[in-house]
């Protein structure tokens, strides 16, 4: 499964910060019950290599996996060995984007700025993570918008939740990383099952 289709499928990836290796299956098994189709390790979680290389095993033709806070291009290779297919920064690395890129990987660097925005695009990323997205808000996206190539797919990341997704929908965000809305360390797997029914439905409301 590509990055495009689990965003088609459902505009959600789900971040799993502190998640770890024997914890990792049963939560991603109750995300992708939900509808979910994209997961997140965060690599200041426990063991991530270990964690991403079990999801792509188990569902890496099923489901979209790869690692976040990726911040130097070694760390793309360690998740690209382990079976990651996508690559989430909270910042804009150009080396990190080019890196990806080249594995034939996903990118998706963190940006506030249009300036941060175009120094991404032009590293090779079509996918551009607005973060922090509660500091900024669905008006700035707006703006952005209007001079960002049609291509570039925007997630709306940090601090979005299943109630106000219909307004970064219609600012122009076309998918969401959420994180403590989905997982937090030590909750059950029925817990991160009953939240991500709650964000799938939202999501699909969109459409």
């Amino acid at each position: 499964m590509t990055l495009d289709d689990a965003l088609q499928a459902c505009p959600v990836v789900a971040i799993v910060r502190g998640v770890r290796p024997d914890e990792i299956l049963a939560h991603a098994q109750a995300l992708y019950d939900a509808g979910v189709r994209g997961v997140e390790v965060p690599l200041n979680s426990p063991e991530p290599m270990e964690s991403i290389w079990r999801l792509s095993e188990e569902f890496g033709d099923r489901m979209v996996t790869g690692g976040g806070t990726v911040l130097s291009a070694d760390r793309v290779d360690a998740v690209a060995q382990a079976g990651g297919r996508i690559i989430v920064s909270p910042n804009t690395s150009c080396e990190v984007i080019r890196r990806a890129v080249e594995l034939k990987l996903d990118p998706a660097p963190g940006f506030a700025t249009a300036t941060e925005a175009f120094m991404a695009i032009e590293a090779g990323a079509r996918h551009l993570k607005l973060f922090p997205a509660v500091t900024y808000g669905p008006a700035h996206l707006k703006q952005l918008k209007a001079v960002l190539p049609a291509e570039a797919v925007v997630w709306a990341v940090g601090g979005v939740g299943a109630e106000d997704m219909d307004a970064w929908w219609a600012a122009g965000a076309r998918a969401f990383g959420l994180g403590g809305e989905l997982y937090r360390p030590g909750q059950p797997p029925e817990e991160t099952a009953e939240k991500a029914r709650k964000v799938v439905a939202a999501a699909r409301a969109l459409r």
